[in-house]
């Protein structure tokens, strides 16, 4: 009996080494949140956000985490300084006013032990509104100059901007769908 609770004592052990959560912080360098919107039907206009943090903790046995990711809508990058300075201002971010977007999330739906969305919550102008996002990929690979685990993942979902009170165009009838896809890499903490 000794030896069957010292094996169970050492498997459930053994298990839960192999089962901690690592916690990555996202590489602003090498992360880039963007976003699609139409532009009156006629053509679907694109950009970036430049500037971006945040964490994941990540257990690769599990297929379990969750991440918290921010993005300052102050650096949204249209490619025209004119249109970017227009999204920053009243009509479309109101940066000022609301500086930061917030995405919390948890791991989901895990297939082959990786998991292939993230449910969670955005926070976006004022409004926090549930927002699943399609994990296209997530893959962990030593990196080889830092010396540390490195997580990358490529996801995507579509959101209705006007619900979270950016409805710039509505009444000209723009489509309120907006893309967002994010390149992400993140580096393991020490």
């Amino acid at each position: 009996m000794r030896l069957a609770l010292s094996l169970a004592a050492g498997l459930l052990t053994t298990l839960t080494a192999h089962a901690a959560p690592v916690t990555y912080k996202i590489d602003p360098d090498h992360t880039f949140p963007s976003f699609e919107a139409d532009h009156m039907g006629i053509s679907v206009w694109r950009g970036k956000f430049n500037k971006s943090s945040g964490t994941v903790r990540y257990d690769k046995a599990a297929g379990t985490g969750d991440l918290e990711i921010t993005v300052l809508p102050a650096s949204a990058d249209f490619g025209q300084d004119a249109l970017n300075k227009v999204a920053q201002g009243k009509e479309l971010f109101d940066a000022k006013k609301f500086p930061k977007a917030v995405y919390k999330g948890k791991f989901d739906k895990v297939v082959d032990g990786v998991p292939t969305e993230v449910a969670g919550e955005l926070t976006l102008h004022g409004v926090t509104k549930p927002v699943t996002l399609k994990l296209n990929w997530l893959k962990c690979v030593p990196h080889p100059m830092l010396k540390r685990e490195m997580c990358g993942a490529d996801a995507i979902t579509t959101i209705q901007r006007d619900q979270f009170g950016i409805d710039a165009g509505k009444d000209w009838h723009f489509n309120m769908d907006v893309t967002l896809r994010i390149q992400v890499e993140a580096i393991a903490v020490q």
